[in-house]
């Protein structure tokens, strides 16, 4: 699956996508994740990429030439329906798991516009329909960022997940085994704090006697039970 994010911070990502599970699926060739720095697209001497709004109003907001040539650029011929371009807005959609799955079983491509400012220039969305494709409004919270870049590794991430052999096993998924929200506890059995070297009397914490039963039903009823299955 490939990954373009059109964004004016490239090395926001560089960190992120040199690390775990990331990393592992970019070099398995599993992932293809290409950032775009939308100033290399602007024919402004200083490589100017916003400006103020008709209109008035505080901010600014993200010029339409760029955005423009930067998808240009990316040679869309795979077929509509293989192909999702995203641009993030506290007003748009809310991302959610469904949808990360979704993403990963329907497109092969996944293009995000990280906006700044104000927003960008409404008629991005006019000129993509004309190249034969539509732009989706998404957002990954019921809060404002300050920009696209943390949104747009939140749904990398999330989709990635989702890509057959990036986890490794499909068991890895929290989905599949009612991990997510679920306690987990790991060594020691007891964990005693302050420890006895201290001098002083520490308190047990312990981990659930049915975790160490070996009785599978009663531990998947336990986990069904603290995620509100049963």
């Amino acid at each position: 699956m490939r990954f373009d994010i059109i964004t004016i911070f490239p090395r926001a990502f560089d960190s992120y996508l040199n690390e775990s599970m990331i990393k592992r699926a970019r070099a398995k060739k599993l992932a293809e994740i290409r950032i775009h720095d939308l100033r290399k697209f602007s024919r402004d001497r200083h490589k100017k990429v916003d400006d103020r709004p008709y209109g008035g109003g505080p901010g600014m907001v993200l010029k339409l030439e760029p955005l423009v040539r930067a998808i240009s650029s990316l040679k869309l011929k795979v077929k509509s329906e293989k192909l999702k371009i995203i641009l993030f807005s506290a007003a748009g959609s809310q991302f959610n798991a469904k949808m990360a799955r979704d993403f990963a079983k329907k497109y092969d491509r996944i293009i995000m516009i990280a906006g700044h400012y104000e927003g960008v220039d409404e008629r991005i969305k006019k000129v993509v329909s004309d190249f034969g494709f539509r732009i989706s409004d998404l957002s990954v919270g019921p809060y404002v960022l300050t920009g696209g870049e943390l949104p747009a590794m939140v749904v990398l991430d999330a989709v990635s997940r989702h890509i057959p052999g990036v986890l490794g096993k499909e068991e890895s998924l929290e989905e599949k085994r009612h991990g997510v929200g679920v306690p987990v506890y790991t060594r020691p059995e007891v964990f005693v704090w302050p420890p006895p070297s201290q001098g002083k009397k520490g308190k047990k914490y312990a981990v659930p006697k049915v975790l160490l039963s070996g009785d599978h039903k009663k531990i998947e009823d336990w986990r069904r039970r603290k995620k509100g299955l049963l």
